[in-house]
This record gives structure tokens, C-alpha cells and sequence, in this order.
């Protein structure tokens, strides 16, 4: 069955970085676009990252561009959000998901930004 199983977080000053992963099975990762998404206290999830199956093209929240870096490694199938400049407002739980005739996600790693 599928699995994606983030890691990665965890608290950090405002301006620090952090490089999450998202380690997967159960499909041909390959072959599949990986997105990031995350989601504050109180409000909706949103998408922050989105990456082709080739990772080729890149997709990203006007909020991040500039900061965030969507990578995968298909041969390990692993997909990978790096996160620079943090600030307080990206605080919030990242999930990896797939798309493949149902949204799937991960169990969530918590990010805190602050001082």
C-alpha cells in the first residue's frame, strides 16, 4: 500500500532553514508528480510545492517562492522541500501527497519558527 512518511521539522529562528523529507513505497514513485503542503493552526491546507514526476518542473505558493526548494531523488523515492529565510507565518505541519486516483498524504511533520 502507499506510504509517505515525512521527517525533518522542528523548531527553528525566524531566518533558519530546514530541509524536510518524504520517504516513499508502495507505488512507482517515478512515475508520479509529488506536491508539499501545510497547514496552520486554524486554517486550511494549502499547497506549498508541487514537483513533475521527472522533476523537471517545479510549482510554488507565491508565499515561498524565492525561499522554498522542491527536489526529489527517484531513485531513492524520496521527494524533499529545503526551506530557507524561514519566517513565523510558515509555522504549520508539512505533508507530502500523491495524487494517483485518490489524494494521499503523510502523517505530518511539525515546523515552528521562532525566537
Amino acid at each position: 500500500q502507499v506510504q509517505l512518511v515525512e521527517s525533518g521539522g522542528g523548531l527553528v529562528q525566524p531566518g533558519g532553514s530546514l530541509r524536510l523529507s518524504c520517504a516513499t513505497s508502495g507505488f512507482s514513485f517515478s512515475r508520479y508528480a509529488m506536491s508539499w503542503y501545510r497547514q496552520a493552526p486554524e486554517k486550511e491546507r494549502e499547497l506549498v510545492a508541487h514537483i513533475t514526476s521527472a522533476g523537471d518542473i517545479t510549482n510554488y505558493d507565491d508565499s515561498v517562492k524565492g525561499r522554498f526548494t522542491i527536489s526529489r531523488d527517484n531513485a531513492e523515492n524520496t521527494v524533499y522541500l529545503l526551506m530557507n529565510s524561514l519566517k513565523p507565518e510558515d509555522t504549520a505541519v508539512y505533508f507530502c501527497s500523491l495524487w494517483r486516483l485518490t489524494r494521499y498524504w503523510g502523517q505530518g511533520t511539525q515546523v515552528t519558527v521562532s525566537s
